[in-house]
Parts: structure tokens; sequence; C-alpha cells
């Protein structure tokens, strides 16, 4: 193990590069991610956003594009596979559901305890418990808005020869990242089968909500994010006007921010428009989460919520349809067996 504790710089975001076998007293020089990480060394310098923290570092890398020192739309990918050498490591997207680590699944915690690197927002790192994560070389995370870049990070780590989790609470494939990172992927010239590609599946927030308040899922469900992020308010309140006018129960993910007030009043408005007042909507706040709030209300009672601490970026809202009803503090969505048999 080298005994310098110079970290080194990185081009794409921050691994503290040094090498296990040599005792020179200078870090190699990191293009985009580097293929070791010493322990002991403090974090390094990361262009492309977040913080690169070893299991004794007592600092954190300087972010310049992945949190409020840049905006998102200022990220780009910038290391192709030509950049690297030697043979890539594997890249596994891994949901964590809902936060406590007793509601990950078995092959999600096998999987990070096996990971050299593991990569994520700094939130859902901080859900990580420690059984789980003390074997990793490096833990890398980025605030809010730096999807891309720690993406990117994870993806050169992986290139850089390291086996490499990227994690993300709920489900990887539920508005999250398992997808960017497969873009990000092809843009460099890689390709899933080049870094043995995974995803672990985990339980989405739709479940794991669903699963608190009785059974509201059991037909056919639309999810819809209220976050304008990526998605433009004008084609959200299309898909809205489109499942409210339909038999679909509807989840309704990221419903409120400081930023974005209209578009959970817009919301209310247009489910209104659709569904009857008495409509009931379960909600969901923090699950799985110290803060955890479970309260079942009707339809026309949302929009005063929306100025209540029960409504906000952790919280999910079920909006039930036509047939559901609330039994014994349950909301309950027919499947249709009571058409077919006596019971």
């Amino acid at each position: 193990m080298s005994d310098s504790n110079t970290a080194s710089e990185s081009k794409c975001g921050g691994t503290t590069t040094e090498s296990k076998t040599t005792d020179s007293s200078e870090s190699s020089a990191s293009k985009c991610g580097g293929t070791s990480a010493e322990k002991s060394a403090d974090a390094s310098s990361s262009k492309c956003g977040g913080s690169s923290k070893s299991k004794s570092s007592s600092s954190d890398s300087t972010s310049k594009c992945g949190g409020s020192k840049k905006k998102q739309t200022d990220e780009k990918v910038e290391a192709t596979i030509d950049d690297f050498d030697g043979e890539p490591g594997q890249l596994v997207a891994v949901g964590l559901g809902p936060g406590r680590a007793s509601e990950m699944t078995t092959l999600a915690k096998e999987t990070l305890r096996e990971a050299d690197h593991i990569v994520g927002y700094t939130t859902y790192i901080e859900l990580l418990p420690d059984d789980i994560v003390e074997g990793a070389e490096d833990i890398y995370s980025t605030p809010m808005c730096g999807e891309v870049s720690r993406t990117e990070e994870a993806v050169d780590r992986t290139l850089a020869g390291n086996d490499v989790a990227i994690v993300g609470s709920g489900d990887p494939n539920v508005y999250a990242l398992a997808g960017l990172a497969l873009e990000i992927l092809e843009s460099k010239g890689a390709t899933a089968s080049m870094v043995d590609f995974d995803v672990v599946a985990g339980v989405p927030a739709a479940q794991s909500c669903a699963a608190r308040l009785g059974a509201p899922l059991v037909n056919d469900t639309v999810t819809i994010s209220l976050s304008d992020h990526l998605t433009s308010m004008p084609t959200i309140e299309s898909r809205l006007h489109s499942a409210a006018k339909e038999g679909f129960t509807i989840v309704i993910y990221n419903p409120w921010s400081r930023k974005r007030r209209s578009n959970y009043e817009k919301c209310c408005e247009i489910l209104l428009e659709h569904r009857a007042p008495d409509t009931p909507v379960g909600i969901v706040h923090g699950a799985g989460r110290d803060d955890e709030e479970v309260e079942i209300v009707e339809l026309q009672d949302l929009p005063e919520l929306g100025e209540t601490d029960l409504v906000d970026m952790t919280t999910t809202l079920l909006v039930g349809n036509e047939e559901t009803y609330v039994w014994d503090d349950r909301m309950v969505t027919p499947r249709g067996y009571e058409q077919k048999y006596e019971y």
C-alpha cells in the first residue's frame, strides 16, 4: 500500500487514485476516475461533481459541476473509451428500496459488499449501514442535481478497471439512473457487455407506499412524476389528464418542492376535474425513514395539504380510481374478483 498522503486530481470526478503496489510519495494522475482508491488518503478534487471520501479521510472534494456551484445544464460527458487502458470492471445499478436496511434485498446488500467503489446521491449514501459499505475502497457522492456527473463518475471508474455500484432509492428503473448509465456508456463508445453492466432491482416507492396503505394498487396503475426538471409541464399535464379520465389508480412522484408549488396545484386541479371529490388518496411521507407518516384523505383535501410538511419531495401520493374505497383504515381497489366469484 502506498504511503503517500497526496490524492490525485481527477478530470471527471474524484477518485483518490494512489498506487497500491509502490512506495512512491506521489500519487498517479487520473484523467477520469482512476484505478484504485487509497483508504487513508485525502479526498480528491472533483471537476465533475461531488465528494470522494475514503474511510479515514477528513476532507471532501471540491465540486465544480455536481451541485450548487455549477448548473447541471453545463454538465457534459468528457472522457471516451479511448482514454482508458486495461480491462474495465463491473458496473451495477443498485436499488436500495424505501430506505431502511431491512427493506433492501439480499442481492443489493451482497452487491454493495463486493463493490470496490460505491457512487450515489449524498442522502442515499448516508442511508447505507456501515457493515454494508465497510469493505469499499472509496465512496463517492454528489448533492442534488449531480445526476450526470456522478453517473459519469461511476462509468469512468468502471472503465478504469474498478467494480462499481451506483446506488439510488427505490428501483434503478423508476425515475432513476439505470438508463442514464447506459446512455453515458454509449456516448463514450463503450458497451454494456464491455463493462458487465447489471441492475439489481429494489422495491420502488409505489409498491412500498402501497404496502403501508393496504391494497390500493392491485389493478391497472399509472405512475407520473410532477418534476418538470427533465419533462416539460405541458407534457406532465397532458399525461395527468389522460390517466385521470381513465380508470387507473395513479401514483404521483415528486409532488412538491419549494420551487415547484404550481405543479402540485395544477395536478390537484386536473385530478378534481376528472375524479370525484371524495376519491381516496393515500399520502406516504418519508417511507422507510425516521419521519415516516401515512395518511388517507379525500381528493378534495389535497390542495390545502400542499402547504403542510406532509407533502414534499419525499412524499408519494396514491390516488384511487372510481372503485377505490377505504375500509378499516385501509385503501382497497378491487381487482374484479367480485364480478366472477361469490365470496
